[in-house]
């Protein structure tokens, strides 16, 4: 199983579309999906589901078909994490359901981080209760991949988010606001592998079954840059020429080469263009760009932009499983 969170403390950068499309590539590979919300605002879980899905699994009160509500033991302090339900969207890609409420998590979990210095338990049981609630969800549906969407910043829940986490994508806009993201992100990963590195010697109960907190950056997604014949236009190119030196200065800790391009870059795991036409029409479709068809309204150059868009995704998908050590059929 191959955990992968998706970060980046910059918003708007198209992380959640970026997501919820390669959850559908990889299943609709053949390989079984889980897709955990653990971003506050739900919105992974919003493409997923239309809202009188969403009204039943929101009813007033108690949520217990949310991550939330799997949660809630904890929060209450009277038990431990559940097993989340998971939403099956298709037979290979379920959904464990973000939920608004998630955000009152973040006091508890900012208090446990340095209880566990003190070998507290229920300290590590709430740090490790996304990790743990994740794998129950990914065990019970044989999930090969799960894939994190997290908030842009840089508080307790994304951390706690990140170290259940075994690599860490990035999705850039082609902009300054991704350039600074980067600074941000990169030694705020680094010092949370290297805590938790520290802490997880601490923990006083065996059974509590830790995550390793790798966080290993498997590279970064330049996302929804424009296209002129076939080149970002330059306005965009300033930021993105900048991105490979910046990504290793701050999130590898290396000296950056200072001669690379975005475009040859190794780390750099794809440069999606902008599907603007096709987006409206899938999210009224509910369906992924690239399983657009004719009766969608994907006709003449839309169906072409689908069959491209299908090509740039499946190659991304099969790049990320190869930094991560598995083939994708």
């Amino acid at each position: 199983m191959k955990t992968i969170a998706f970060f980046n403390n910059k918003g708007g950068v198209g992380k959640t579309t970026l997501v919820y499309h390669l959850a559908c590539m990889i299943a609709e590979r053949g390989e079984t999906v889980l897709a955990v919300d653990l971003d506050p605002q739900a919105n992974l879980t919003s493409m997923f589901l239309s809202e009188d899905q969403l009204e039943l699994l929101w009813p007033n009160g108690e949520h217990p078909g949310t991550i939330f509500g799997a949660l809630r033991p904890i929060i209450r302090g009277l038990g431990d994490v559940q097993a989340p339900h998971m939403e099956q969207i298709n037979p290979h890609l379920g959904l464990v359901v973000g939920d608004l409420a998630l955000s009152t998590f973040e006091d508890k979990l900012s208090d446990a981080w340095p209880r566990c210095h003190n070998r507290d338990e229920s300290a590590f049981r709430t740090m490790t209760a996304f990790y743990r609630g994740a794998r129950q969800a990914a065990t019970q549906s044989g999930a090969q991949w799960v894939l994190i969407d997290v908030g842009p910043n840089l508080g307790a829940i994304n951390r706690a988010a990140l170290i259940a986490s075994q690599h860490v994508v990035i999705p850039l806009g082609p902009d300054l606001f991704s350039l600074q993201g980067l600074r941000n992100l990169g030694p705020s990963l680094r010092a949370w592998r290297a805590s938790w590195q520290e802490l997880s010697a601490k923990n006083p109960d065996p059974l509590i079954e830790l995550p390793s907190g790798q966080i290993e950056p498997l590279g970064y997604v330049v996302m929804q840059h424009g296209m002129r014949e076939n080149r970002p236009p330059k306005a965009y190119q300033r930021w993105i020429n900048r991105f490979p030196d910046e990504y290793r200065e701050s999130v590898l800790n290396e000296r950056p080469g200072g001669t690379i391009s975005a475009s040859a870059d190794p780390y750099c795991l794809a440069m999606l263009k902008h599907y603007r036409s096709l987006m409206p029409m899938a999210m009224e479709a509910r369906k992924p760009v690239f399983s657009l068809k004719p009766a969608d309204g994907a006709i003449g150059a839309h169906g072409e932009a689908v069959r491209n868009a299908y090509a740039d995704f499946l190659a991304l998908a099969r790049r990320i499983a190869d930094r991560s050590g598995v083939a994708l059929p």
